[in-house]
């Protein structure tokens, strides 16, 4: 049985010609089993050491080599052959994959744009299009292009719309359909969607992914972890899971597990910045002492201080002003003053006087972690209030923006959320010193956290 399996593989490789169907003969015999990934290996050496001898240096023998080290995840020798291939619509295909996972979506939107009109699978090259357009979209919410990004995720929006009534009912239409509901910030009706890509195929990488980050960004690691792993499973593996991965397992104290995925990174791009840094990093805090029953008395504070306002029997008037100041947690309110709660529109002394109680049966009150009663991370540094001064309204906006718009990597978000730090203001009120005591957060996030601030003129304590 082994042999046949082994036999498949290399027959469908060496097929000629290497058409839509050799492709999908091939895709289907590895997705039924991914055992078979090692027999595609050695295929794909064996034609590339035939067409060094033989220096045919085909269009096809182009074409195969870049199908195959794509599949493989090798994506950077796979556009090297496939940019070798001529314009087909199968090369320009697997190029936008590649560009895709290389994060370079504007030239996988263009390579996938072309491979539609050229006729190659043209529904599910749209559907990629659709995807890498998100993508831009996103990237441009990071760097504060709101305009063009919301320009992008319309036109990725018109592409699905135009494509629902012929596909969709497919595993990729529900991925895209909730990775652009995840992108706008709809992340139930996102998981909705993308649980209907998996009942539809269960091995969808990018479904996967988007569930294992939604439920990361929720903090259900045991439910991430779980997502990762299977998006790891099956080449092509996107390069950000394994990443992600290995800051959850770092989270857990589990400094092996985690070094291993960041070195799969380094197996397909050796100069990866980020993986090599974070492998540095592992290796380093396996020597880190750390403090576990100082960790647990901090969880008890910080567990009462992430409550949701909304749990609270408020009226609607109290409800209404915190969401529009927008104060989520009963953190929220300690970092808060009643002179500010007073300046919101519609906000009186009745609606102060039913919060205030509310925080006192608690035990906390409005503007503690202003006067530094509240413990800042780590380690039982108490972080007190810079003496208040008059700033802009400009500048008050900014720095009421909640950190999530910084756009901050899975690593350095964790501290963001381990320290309790909801807005950029708060995060300004850090040193670079405070960051550092956070347990996984290294010099690599210190360096991201003050060039996400530098590009809005701000910067963190003493800097």
């Amino acid at each position: 049985m082994t042999e046949m399996m082994t036999t498949d593989v290399r027959a469908i490789m060496d097929r000629t010609p290497f058409d839509v169907s050799a492709v999908a003969d091939l895709r289907e015999v590895l997705n039924r089993d991914p055992s078979r990934y090692r027999t595609l290996r050695d295929a794909v050496a064996t034609i590339r050491d035939r067409e060094k001898k033989q220096a045919s240096n085909t269009p096809e023998a182009h074409l195969r080599l870049g199908v195959g080290e794509v599949l493989l995840g090798r994506y950077a020798a796979g556009l090297d052959n496939l940019k070798r291939a001529g314009d087909l619509g199968m090369a320009l295909y697997f190029q936008g994959l590649a560009f895709e996972n290389l994060q370079k979506y504007r030239e996988a939107a263009e390579a996938f744009a072309k491979s539609a009109k050229l006729g190659y699978d043209a529904k599910n090259s749209e559907l990629r299009r659709a995807g890498s357009l998100r993508r831009l979209g996103q990237m441009d919410v990071a760097n504060g292009k709101s305009e063009e990004a919301a320009g992008k995720l319309e036109e990725a929006k018109k592409i699905l719309h135009g494509l629902e009534k012929s596909v969709g009912s497919s595993a990729e239409f529900h991925f895209q359909q909730g990775a652009i509901l995840a992108a706008e910030g709809e992340l139930e009706l996102a998981a909705g969607e993308l649980e209907k890509a998996l009942n539809l195929d269960r091995d969808h990488n990018g479904a996967l992914f988007e569930l294992a980050y939604i439920n990361d960004l929720y903090g259900n690691d045991e439910a991430a972890v779980d997502f990762y792993k299977r998006c790891t499973e099956r080449p092509p593996v996107p390069l950000a899971a394994w990443i992600n991965l290995g800051v959850l397992y770092e989270d857990e104290m589990k400094f092996r597990d985690a070094e291993q995925c960041y070195r799969h990174v380094l197996e397909y791009e050796p100069n990866h910045p980020r993986a090599r840094l974070f492998v540095k990093d592992c290796q380093a805090s396996k020597g880190m002492y750390y403090d576990e029953e100082a960790e647990k008395g901090y969880t008890v504070l910080k567990q009462l201080l992430e409550i949701p306002v909304t749990d609270f029997e408020l009226s609607v008037r109290s409800r209404n002003c915190l969401r529009k100041m927008n104060i989520r947690t009963l953190g929220d309110l300690t970092r808060t003053t009643e002179a500010a709660l007073l300046a919101s529109k519609n906000f009186g002394e009745t609606s102060l006087a039913e919060i205030k109680e509310m925080m006192r049966s608690k035990g906390v009150r409005l503007g503690m972690a202003l006067e530094g009663a509240e413990r800042g991370g780590p380690g039982g540094v108490d972080h007190r209030a810079e003496p208040p001064q008059e700033v802009s309204p400009e500048l008050q906006a900014m720095l009421g923006k909640p950190i999530s718009e910084l756009s901050l990597s899975v690593r350095a978000r964790k501290c963001m959320s381990k320290l309790n730090l909801q807005t950029v203001g708060d995060l300004t009120k850090r040193s670079g010193d405070d960051l550092l005591e956070c347990k996984n957060f290294g010099v690599t996030s210190l360096n991201e956290v003050r060039d996400k601030l530098s590009a809005l003129g701000l910067k963190l304590k003493n800097d």
